[in-house]
C-alpha cells in the first residue's frame, strides 16, 4: 500500500489516511443526520412545539468521543514525526542550501552539485541554510518538508529506499520566480555514488570582486548555470561571442552577444528575448548593478569561453 520512497512514506500516509478516514466518516454522518432532522422536524401546521430538555448522558457521549479521537489524531502524527528529528549517528551529513531561485548541496570534501545524489539505503542528513529569504524544502516522494530560515539552524534526515529522480520543490513563496526554484534527487547504488562523488570537483573559493560573485550576489546564478544546464533562463556556458536568435518587438532576428548586447540584457532585459524563454521574467537591473560591475560580469563570462 504505502510506497518505499523514503523509511518516513507510511508513517505520514498511515496519519494522512486515517485522520482523513475519519472526517470523511464525520462528514456523511452529520450531513446525513441534518438532512434527516430538517425533514422529520421541519415546521407542521397544527402541530404544538414541544420543549425539548437536555440530556447529560448524550453530551457527555459527544464530548468524550470527539475528544478521544482528537487525542488519537494527535497520536499517530506525533508518532510520525517523533522519528524524523531522531538523526542516526552514521547518516551522511550533507547541507542544503536555498538561495532565490535556486537550490545546491554540498557534500563532505567541499563538494557541490545542483543535483541531489545519495545512496540507497543509506541514512543521510540535511543541513538546512538560507542566504537570503524563508524558503522551504519539499520532497513529497520521500514525504520530507521543512523550513529553510536565514541565520536558523534546521535539518532534516531520511533513509531513500527506491532508486529513481524525484522532485525537489521550495515550499515557501520566496519571490518572483519561487516556482522555478526545483531541482533533482537521484537515488542511485553506492558504488555508483562513490564513483559520482569522486570525479565532482572540489568548490573553488570565489574571489569577492569577480564576476561570479556579482552574479551570486544579484541572483543571476538561479535563473542562468554556468555549466549548461537549462534553467529560466539561458546558461551563461558558452555564451560570450556566441549568436543567439532572439525576438525584438516581436520579430525574430540574429545578435551576437558581445558586451554591448550583454549590458542591454542587464539594464533592459525584455528588448531582446532569447527564443524559447518567456517575455517578462527577469526584471531589469539598471541602477542596480553598476557599470564596473557590469565589466566584471563581461570579463567572467570571457573566461567561461577559455574553459
Amino acid at each position: 500500500m504505502f510506497s518505499n520512497a523514503s523509511n518516513f512514506v507510511e508513517g505520514v500516509d498511515k496519519a494522512f489516511f486515517i485522520i482523513f478516514g475519519i472526517s470523511i466518516f464525520f462528514l456523511v454522518t452529520l450531513t446525513a443526520l441534518m438532512i434527516y432532522f430538517v425533514i422529520k422536524y421541519n415546521r407542521k401546521k397544527g402541530v404544538k412545539a414541544v420543549q425539548v430538555k437536555d440530556n447529560m448522558w448524550l453530551e457527555f457521549t459527544w464530548t468524550l468521543i470527539p475528544l478521544i479521537l482528537v487525542l488519537y489524531m494527535f497520536y499517530i502524527g506525533w508518532e510520525g514525526f517523533l522519528p524524523m528529528r531522531q538523526v542516526p549517528k552514521d547518516a551522511m551529513p550533507v547541507k542544503a542550501i536555498g538561495v532565490m531561485w535556486k537550490w545546491s548541496f554540498e557534500y563532505p570534501g567541499n563538494k557541490e552539485s545542483d543535483t541531489l545524489v545519495l545512496p540507497i539505503n543509506k541514512p543521510v542528513k540535511l543541513d538546512l541554510v538560507s542566504k537570503d529569504v524563508l524558503h522551504g524544502l519539499f520532497i513529497p516522494a520521500f514525504r520530507i518538508k521543512e523550513d529553510v530560515v536565514p541565520v536558523k539552524k534546521n535539518y532534516t534526515w531520511f533513509i531513500p529506499g527506491e532508486y529513481g529522480e524525484y522532485d525537489l520543490y521550495c515550499s515557501a513563496f520566496c519571490g518572483l520566480s519561487h516556482s522555478y526554484m526545483m531541482a533533482i534527487v537521484r537515488i542511485v547504488p553506492e558504488p555508483e555514488f562513490k564513483k559520482w562523488l569522486a570525479a565532482l570537483p572540489v568548490k573553488k573559493a570565489v574571489d569577492e570582486n569577480s564576476g561570479l560573485k556579482v552574479l551570486e550576489k544579484n541572483g543571476c546564478v538561479a535563473c542562468h548555470s554556468v555549466d549548461g544546464t537549462k534553467l529560466v533562463g539561458p546558461t551563461f556556458k558558452g555564451l560570450y561571442n556566441s549568436s543567439r536568435t532572439v525576438m525584438t518587438d516581436g520579430a525574430k532576428r540574429t545578435v551576437k552577444a558581445d558586451e554591448a548586447y550583454l549590458k542591454s540584457a542587464i539594464t533592459n532585459p525584455n528588448a531582446d528575448v532569447v527564443e524559447g524563454y518567456p517575455q517578462g521574467v527577469m526584471k531589469s537591473y539598471k541602477d542596480l548593478i553598476s557599470e564596473k560591475d557590469i565589466q566584471k560580469i563581461n570579463d567572467y563570462l570571457k573566461s567561461l569561453e577559455s574553459k
